[in-house]
């Protein structure tokens, strides 16, 4: 098993117009692809399972192999450890992983078998809309955060 490694990838701009390099621990493979051990919170369009390619010298990437898993996150007013108390069992029932925790942050990765519409009503059921939202990190697309991705179809499609 190849040890885990750390690498950066650009995940946007704060609000001064000032990179955003978020750090993400992978297991590099012998073709120098990446694989994801956890979701992301802030770089859209990848989730755990996921393999990568890092474009030489930049800090951007290149989405060689979808796992099926959903990346969401939870974002919340208050202390997230109330939300994750209620959140986790559910989502982990279903066989979804707490890939992150901070005060006011959730990282969750779940494969997408469980179907959107059993993960949305735990979700649904736990935040509230003002306190607490969600999203989806991997299913719409990162430039306009609407329009489906549709990646799921091939791998929800009946054999």
């Amino acid at each position: 098993m190849t040890a885990l490694q750390i690498i950066e990838l650009f995940a946007g701009v704060d609000p001064e117009g000032q990179p955003v390099v978020e750090r993400l621990q992978v297991r590099v493979n012998e073709d120098d692809s990446c694989q994801l051990v956890r979701s992301p919170a802030f770089i859209k369009g990848i989730a755990s399972g996921d393999t990568i390619k890092v474009k030489k010298d930049t800090q951007e990437f290149e989405l060689v192999k979808r796992s099926g898993n959903l990346a969401i996150r939870v974002l919340c007013r208050g202390d997230s450890a109330k939300l994750s108390d209620q959140l986790t069992p559910q989502l982990e029932k279903l066989g979804g992983e707490l890939d992150m925790e901070t005060p006011r942050l959730l990282v969750y990765s779940i494969h997408v078998s469980c179907g959107f519409a059993n993960i949305e009503h735990i979700l649904n059921s736990v935040c509230d809309g003002a306190n607490s939202v969600w999203n989806y990190g991997n299913v719409y697309d990162p430039q306009d955060g609407q329009t489906p991705l549709n990646w799921w179809m091939e791998i929800l499609k009946p054999e």
